[in-house]
């Protein structure tokens, strides 16, 4: 037999975890306030692992983060996870000036932009920052 490795939950706890499951926006950190959940009621580590799709390693590793930095350790670190290609800071001039130098289509413009910056991008992911780009403008 293992060390239990159960975290003690108050009220306000309680409340937090069942509000940020329902409400967050971020899948992984739902599913990290689930693993808590789950492990305050007395579940074992396999057990959890298996509803949420995770190993019982990675329930202990979350429960020792929550129990060491409280609800905050569920959050993603500032720097993790895939940096995004384009800019809107830096890219955002040079595209528009493609874009409006060759309106259609849009592969052209993409072909010169990335010609210019050395840099390259999929056709999609262009569409998606000039749709950011238009999003920003419109509200």
């Amino acid at each position: 037999m293992g060390r239990v490795n159960r975290p003690i939950l108050n009220e306000s706890a309680k409340l937090a975890l069942a509000h940020d499951i329902k409400t967050s926006q971020i899948h992984g950190y739902r599913m990290r306030c689930q693993v808590i959940f789950l492990k305050s009621t007395g579940r074992k580590s396999q057990e959890v692992g298996e509803i949420t799709g995770m190993t019982y390693v990675s329930v202990n590793a979350w429960v020792k983060r929550y129990n060491d930095f409280g609800i905050e350790g569920l959050l993603n670190k500032f720097g993790q996870g895939r940096k995004r290609i384009l800019n809107k800071e830096t890219d955002k001039e040079s595209i528009l000036q493609s874009v409006k130098a060759h309106r259609q289509p849009i592969q052209t413009a993409k072909a010169e932009w990335e010609e210019k910056s050395g840099r390259s991008v999929s056709i999609s992911t262009l569409k998606l920052f000039l749709k950011a780009l238009t999003e920003d403008i419109s509200t």
